[in-house]
């Protein structure tokens, strides 16, 4: 076992002793006046958002869940169908069945693990039905250069484009921020993600209809937040001041976030670009991921489970759960509304793995992973082991001894 030192973890969460009086005052503030929900914690939060993404509106809620369905019961979804991923989490489809909306699962490109326009036009083709927009999910935070040709293959049809972006907070393509491509993006600060506040979610536009409707949604369908009649079926989707307080001082920090991801992205990208067995996703020209994951193929010889154990066991490094195990379109939940095999998914969902990237990656850190990784994707392989670092994996079991049996 691998306990010469402190395990890698898969995920980490980073605040610091600054960061975490910040929040302290913040929330010392919101308790003080007893503004806990939908106050000027909240409004500031979404305004350094809206910045950030080069929109003139955002809208703080609940979850990265509830931004997508608010977005898309504001773009009317109800018995009409919406194009998604096959490879992207529960939350993107079960938004558009919450809304009234049926999911239409497209394949993926292998180089993005994303939608490409071939696809999407493919499953436009296929369907034929009364299709209302497209989702279009940014997996692992790298946003694929095939999104403007998406969006405008949307425009096309007449029919609207937004983002999953719940792993992109600070990505772009050609200097423009994840978010900002279609009718909508949405936002999740789920503890793994880079900025994270335990709970809450974010829904970016230039839409002011769409901001208007986020608005009312999000407070139970009312017409104001301290009285007025209920439009909407809306619902509890309000985010509290506390939750705002912590998402806003992560975003404050995403700039630096983003230079420690990188930089162990790069240390990742030079160090298996040689490795047998193993294939880095890497970012294309024009794009800037955050990281969120480092996603690597694998060869199909290549027992992913065992690997994983191995890593684990015999290393001490926990790799990032999948971008995903399983597409949607097998899920039993959606069994009514899959229709036939989309290979490229499949695949890429059945032979990935994720490397961990943490926003305070040390170099030593990077460095364990990097040697952990290609020892075991090397000798899974039947290649000799050569550490990158040209030094061996300090704490690490002697090669053979890991229990490899999944």
């Amino acid at each position: 076992m691998a306990d010469a030192l402190p395990p890698v973890p898969p995920a980490r969460p980073v605040f610091n002793a600054d960061d975490r009086a910040r929040i302290g005052a913040l929330i010392d503030t919101a308790l003080s006046s007893g503004a806990l929900t939908l106050g000027p914690c909240g409004r500031q939060f979404e305004e350094l958002v809206a910045s950030s993404v080069g929109v003139p509106h955002a809208v703080a809620v609940s979850s990265g869940t509830a931004a997508l369905e608010i977005v898309l019961r504001s773009l009317d979804v109800q018995g009409r169908d919406v194009i998604v991923p096959a490879n992207t989490f529960y939350a993107t489809a079960g938004a558009v069945v919450h809304a009234g909306g049926r999911p239409v699962f497209a394949d993926v490109a292998a180089d993005t693990l994303a939608l490409s326009r071939a696809t999407v036009e493919a499953a436009l083709d296929a369907h034929g039905g009364d299709v209302a927009g497209v989702v279009h999910v940014h997996i692992g935070g790298l946003v694929s250069p095939e999104v403007p040709a998406i969006a405008a293959l949307c425009a096309e049809r007449g029919i609207f484009f937004m983002e999953d972006a719940a792993h992109a907070h600070g990505s772009t393509l050609d200097g423009k921020a994840a978010g900002a491509f279609g009718q909508a993006g949405t936002f999740s600060f789920y503890p793994t993600k880079v900025v994270a506040s335990g709970e809450g979610g974010m829904i970016v536009t230039a839409d002011e209809r769409i901001a208007d409707e986020a608005r009312l949604y999000r407070d139970q369908g009312k017409a104001g937040f301290l009285g007025g009649e209920h439009v909407r079926l809306g619902y509890a989707w309000r985010m509290s001041e506390l939750h705002a307080a912590v998402a806003m001082t992560q975003w404050e920090r995403l700039d630096q976030f983003l230079a420690v991801r990188r930089g162990v992205a790069r240390r990742y990208d030079e160090a298996l670009a040689d490795l047998p067995g193993a294939t880095p996703v890497l970012q294309p020209a024009g794009s800037e991921s955050n990281y969120y994951k480092y996603l690597v193929l694998l060869e199909p010889s290549i027992d992913r489970d065992v690997l994983k154990k191995e890593l684990r066991e015999g290393y001490g490094v926990s790799l990032s759960g999948e971008v995903y195990a399983r597409p949607l379109h097998v899920e039993p939940i959606f069994a009514d509304v899959a229709h036939g095999p989309l290979p490229v998914a499949e695949h890429v969902c059945a032979h990935h793995v994720c490397l961990p990237v943490h926003s305070d990656m040390t170099d030593a850190e990077a460095t364990r992973v990097i040697d952990a990784f290609r020892a075991v994707v090397m000798r899974a392989s039947g290649t000799a082991v050569t550490p990158a670092s040209g030094t061996a994996v300090t704490g690490m079991a002697a090669p053979g001894t890991a229990d490899t049996h999944g």
